[in-house]
């Protein structure tokens, strides 16, 4: 997709892409710092709890002041949606409740909808998809977050006629991280509590990044999107580096770990014992790929790829995802292409909190990244089966059953809150994807 020629013809037309921002948090800050100096592109407004720190933050990225004072700041993303003309809404909340009301919102007036908020998207994307395809708007997946970029590695292998074998990104995983809380988390990191607060890092938010939780949400966003599988028993985090990819990420039949083709996988940059992986791909996503025959085997060595002992799988990687400095391309591509960059189109992968200690009827859950619950990816047919709760409704509910640590939680081990949309959103997901189709 090429945008440029016609960004800068609309920018000399005053006719700019229009875009309504909620959330003015990392990701969204990130986008920022990029508007002053896109061609074609204008923040109309930006929706915020806080709209006096989303001025802040744009001041703090380097927005002039004058540009500023033409943007509209508010704390109601609903009546900026009703006022504010906007071709492009950005949901970068990381509140799946709240983000899905949004999403909904945007599609019913007609507007793109770029749905930065992953957590959302996993608990009922399936059906916020089929209803923006009805309405004839956009939903995307987030250019710059690692699920669009994979899907794009995917779309890319599947469009040159390789079969993929499996696809992911890299991050940095230790079996012992699953019980990680935001009170241990900065170790884990390096870092010391004084220091991530200084950097403004959200010790929750980072902590659901480290104990699997994230890792497990984004596979699941990208098995929704392109078809490959779960793995039956959750993610398993092999060590890889870039060089070992096509070796380690091959069916176990064949020497690999994968119980079979067509799996969504993470590699991790450490090895079991803590040693760093040679050319680890923490930051990057990758595909595998098998080639479909002898010639295009020969091609593979001819041409220096990465291969496995056999030379039949390779694969292709992008070491870096730099987030929000790169959500202008899912801007453009739903506003001049009408095309998502990745999307959600089934149900085949869900994610279940998880307890991460003993758990005692009375406690409260705090969600994702906290200190109750992580969340574990299962095959949508095995959640749907097993009756598990979703990670994204897991925040501020009451337990009325003992769990005990690494069992998954079910609807029926909670005290649910009917009024919350949220709840009737998902469930009417699962009852037009109940097959895990």
């Amino acid at each position: 997709m090429y945008f440029y020629n016609e960004l800068c013809a609309r920018a000399d037309a005053n006719n700019p892409v229009r875009v309504g921002l909620i959330g003015a948090g990392k990701f969204g800050s990130m986008f920022l710092s990029q508007v002053p100096t896109t061609k074609g592109l204008q923040v109309v407004s930006i929706s915020d709890l806080n709209p006096a720190h989303a001025q802040q933050t744009c001041r703090d990225v380097g927005w002039a002041e004058e540009l500023i004072r033409q943007t509209d700041f508010n704390d109601n993303a609903m009546t900026m949606m009703d006022k504010a003309r906007v071709d492009v809404i950005v949901e970068a909340t990381g509140n799946p409740a709240v983000g899905l009301l949004h999403a909904r919102s945007a599609i019913q007036h007609g507007l793109h909808i770029v749905m930065v908020n992953v957590e959302a998207d996993v608990l009922a994307g399936a059906l916020l998809a089929r209803e923006a395809r009805a309405a004839g708007v956009v939903y995307s997946m987030a250019y710059g977050d690692q699920p669009a970029l994979t899907c794009e590695l995917v779309e890319w292998a599947r469009s040159t006629g390789f079969n993929v074998i499996a696809a992911g990104k890299g991050t940095k995983f230790l079996p012992a991280y699953h019980s990680s809380t935001p009170d241990t988390v900065w170790e884990h990191y390096g870092l010391t509590a004084a220091q991530a607060a200084e950097a403004g890092m959200n010790s929750q938010m980072f902590n659901s990044f480290l104990d699997g939780t994230k890792s497990a949400l984004e596979m699941a966003a990208i098995a929704n999107a392109t078809g490959l599988a779960a793995p039956e028993n959750g993610l398993q985090f092999p060590p890889a580096g870039m060089d070992d990819l096509a070796h380690v990420l091959r069916p176990e039949t064949e020497g690999g770990q994968l119980s079979g083709k067509g799996q969504v996988e993470v590699v991790s940059s450490l090895e079991r014992d803590g040693r760093p992986v040679f050319k680890d791909l923490r930051w990057g996503v990758y595909v595998v790929v098998e080639a479909p025959n002898d010639y295009a085997a020969a091609c593979f060595r001819q041409y220096g790829m990465n291969t496995d002992a056999s030379g039949r799988y390779s694969a292709m990687y992008k070491p870096f995802h730099l987030i929000g400095l790169e959500l202008n391309m899912s801007i453009f591509s739903a506003a001049l292409a009408s095309k998502a960059t990745g999307c959600t189109q089934h149900f085949h992968a869900d994610v279940v909190a998880t307890a991460k200690r003993d758990l005692r009827a009375g406690e409260m859950l705090d969600g994702e990244g906290g200190y109750t619950v992580w969340g574990k990816l299962y095959r949508a047919k095995d959640s749907l089966k097993l009756g598990g709760l979703p990670i994204g409704l897991a925040h501020q509910v009451k337990l009325i059953n003992d769990i005990k640590q690494g069992e998954p939680l079910r609807w029926q081990d909670v005290e649910l809150d009917e009024s919350v949309a949220a709840l009737g959103i998902r469930r009417e997901m699962e009852q037009q994807f109940g097959l895990g189709e």
